[in-house]
């Protein structure tokens, strides 16, 4: 169980050097080393449970599809198994108790490009639904283990799997070291743009990145109109894609659905600032979709919702997802807001520096959602064996853990992280230990998912490919 850091933000009136110093003498009582030690708690829940339980709460005709898609690979397993690693980090050792808004559930799937409010591409988190306040490592305690988890899915072998949990690490602690340094309102500007990357990698690896940042730049929600809708009686509809994206005419209390999402959209407006709510009301609902999400997510509501403007080439499209508690509160604090997707877009907009412009969140119908942009100027890295260049992981890994160390500077003490990290590769080799026994781990709870498949324990979508 994890208790409340001592050092949380009681250490701001001491000096950048006084910080890191007293990061560094946690070291005594929890040393680097220990980190990397990963033992199976004797009390440990069934992974299967586990998943059972989150099914309770989702749309049950797509709790089978979210099961197809966590078989599907040990790596989409993972992906999909936050709330089982939670109870993992929460339960096999203590922690350095300094605190940040963690990510909650940090892979290297959960990185790509998008737009700031400026219409520069950024790069950063991009999945932000498990967001809480938690120990800044079990955020990269997951990020690493992914890499190895992802790596073998991709192809790589143990040692680049080993040189990319190095590289992740070693950028980490070298940036949330800059990040100790920078004035406060330096560090909340900062961000990672394209140029920062390119300063960063090789050519070849240049050319990888302009294709994702092309792509991301056509992604315009014009681009969204042509690719989702179909013409029907002279007007733009989103297609339906059973059961992936279907049209839904009422709710369960029967409700038009059309009526039920304006009175949503209305709760969401509450939570954005007069400019954005001014911008919205020059666009109308033409037609919303239900929409199956992520791997994780699966089974949780989420909906297209589209809207036009003043011509029928000024679309927008909004996506309004449901929120659920974190995986990581029940082992934390209990949540500070009421509404978990207040929770969500708190967190990310605390961590993210650059969010999207129609962020916000609401409350209809007993549940919690958050709202955000479909699609607008987003991209990131395809993880398809096929093609992935699996000789650029580790520049991709260290690229991440940049973005994670930026998210945490913002939202915790980076000199007191930096001042526990310290300069050694010692934290390196300690996660390198800790990745590669929790993939093993993550080995046997796959399985276990198999087999509980193959009892007929759980109901699987057949042939789920989306």
């Amino acid at each position: 169980m994890w208790a409340e850091p001592k050092s949380e933000f009681r250490q701001k009136d001491r000096t950048i050097g006084e910080r890191l110093a007293a990061g560094k003498e946690l070291r005594r009582n929890f040393p680097r080393a220990r980190m990397g030690d990963f033992e199976v708690a004797s009390n440990r829940a069934d992974p299967v449970a586990i998943l059972e339980e989150q099914g309770k709460s989702r749309v049950q005709d797509l709790v089978p599809i979210r099961y197809a898609r966590m078989l599907s690979s040990p790596f989409a397993f993972l992906r999909g198994a936050a709330a089982v690693m939670a109870g993992d980090l929460a339960a096999g050792q203590e922690n350095t108790g300094i605190n940040v808004q963690a990510c909650g559930d940090m892979h290297i799937a959960n990185f790509g490009v998008f737009a700031s409010a400026e219409r520069n591409l950024i790069f950063g988190i991009n999945d932000f639904d498990e967001t809480f306040p938690g120990p800044w490592e079990w955020d990269l305690q997951r990020l690493v283990a992914s890499i190895i988890v992802g790596g073998k899915f991709l192809g790589a072998d143990t040692a680049l799997c080993t040189d990319s949990v190095r590289a992740a690490v070693s950028t980490y602690r070298k940036r949330i070291r800059q990040y100790a340094e920078m004035g406060n309102m330096e560090l909340w500007y900062a961000t990672i743009r394209e140029k920062d990357i390119l300063k960063t990698i090789t050519s070849a690896q240049q050319k990888g990145l302009k294709k994702i940042t092309t792509k991301a730049r056509s992604r315009t929600h014009v681009q969204v109109l042509g690719k989702i809708t179909d013409i029907v009686d002279d007007t733009h509809r989103l297609k339906d894609d059973p059961p992936f994206v279907i049209h839904e005419t009422h709710t369960k209390a029967g409700l038009p659905i059309e009526e039920a999402l304006a009175a949503l959209l209305e709760s969401y407006k509450i939570s954005i600032g007069d400019d954005r709510k001014k911008l919205l009301s020059h666009y109308k609902i033409v037609d919303v979709a239900r929409k199956v999400v992520g791997v994780g997510s699966v089974g949780t509501r989420c909906w297209i919702i589209f809207l036009k403007g003043s011509h029928s080439e000024d679309p927008l499209f909004l996506q309004v997802k449901e929120a659920q508690a974190s995986v990581l509160e029940p082992f934390l604090a209990k949540s500070s807001y009421a509404n978990a997707g207040e929770r969500v877009v708190q967190g990310q907009r605390l961590i993210q520096g650059a969010p999207d412009i129609f962020l916000g969140w609401g409350e209809y119908d007993g549940f919690h959602f958050y709202v955000r942009q479909l699609r607008d100027m987003k991209g990131g890295v395809e993880f398809d064996p096929q093609t992935v260049k699996i000789e650029n992981m580790p520049a991709y890994c260290s690229l991440c853990s940049w973005a994670l160390a930026l998210a945490h500077a913002k939202s915790g003490d980076a000199a007191m992280i930096a001042g526990y990290a310290g300069n050694s590769n010692e934290l390196d080799e300690a996660m390198v230990r800790f990745a590669f026994d929790y993939a093993t781990q993550n080995e046997k709870d796959f399985r276990a998912l198999q087999a509980a498949a193959k009892s007929g324990r759980i109901k699987v979508a057949p042939g789920e490919t989306n």
